[in-house]
């Protein structure tokens, strides 16, 4: 996979991180299944591209801090992380093994600005500019349980708020979530087959 088609400004440092991020979360797929067995050929587009997504919906501003809620093996906070070098990221998810995957994965890739949180997002008293989410739960109720997190002072061209990742109609989801929504389809930043169906969700906070 070719992250700088995509990416021009990708250095060759952020380049071998991505790769050494997929080579790490194959290696302890074997052990600790975080990606589905038939998705593990696919990381590149799947899991890394993917997440990346949200860097095409938004520069995030150096300084600026970001939650990561439900990232499972590290998606979409480590791709975004080597992305973002210096902008804080906060990776929380309730299953302790997955959290382990995530935390071998930033180590190997040498990551600083990274943390992590192990137990029920309720619990993080981190304030942040934005927290990002990939499908894991509907729009309205990452809305309400956020809330609490997203920092009353902006510092980056876009408000603060919840940015998710989603796939298929979503329209009935975000009727419900009280307040405008932006969704940009993912085919509009990869042409790729993998992307017809992938949105991108963002709710200012």
């Amino acid at each position: 996979m070719n992250f700088s088609e995509y990416f021009p400004r990708l250095s060759p440092l952020q380049l071998q991180q991505l790769e050494t991020l997929n080579a790490t979360i194959s290696d302890w797929n074997g052990k600790i299944n975080v990606i589905s067995r038939q998705d593990i050929d696919n990381i590149d587009v799947h899991h890394i591209l993917h997440s990346l997504a949200i860097a095409k919906f938004i520069d995030f501003t150096p300084g600026s801090v970001v939650i990561d809620l439900g990232t499972g093996g590290g998606f979409p906070g480590l791709p975004l992380a080597i992305l973002f070098p210096e902008v804080h990221f906060h990776l929380v998810d309730r299953v302790g093994k997955k959290l382990k995957v995530a935390e071998e994965a930033a180590k190997a890739c040498g990551l600083q600005n990274v943390s992590f949180q192990h137990g029920d997002f309720g619990e993080c008293k981190v304030q942040a500019d934005f927290v990002v989410s990939r499908a894991v739960m509907p729009q309205p109720d990452l809305v309400k349980l956020v809330r609490k997190n997203i920092s009353k002072t902006n510092r980056n061209a876009v408000p603060n708020g919840l940015i998710s990742l989603k796939g298929g109609d979503l329209h009935a989801e975000l009727r419900a979530v009280g307040r405008e929504s932006e969704v940009i389809p993912l085919e509009s930043f990869f042409n790729l087959p993998f992307f017809k169906t992938k949105k991108l969700v963002y709710t200012p906070i």
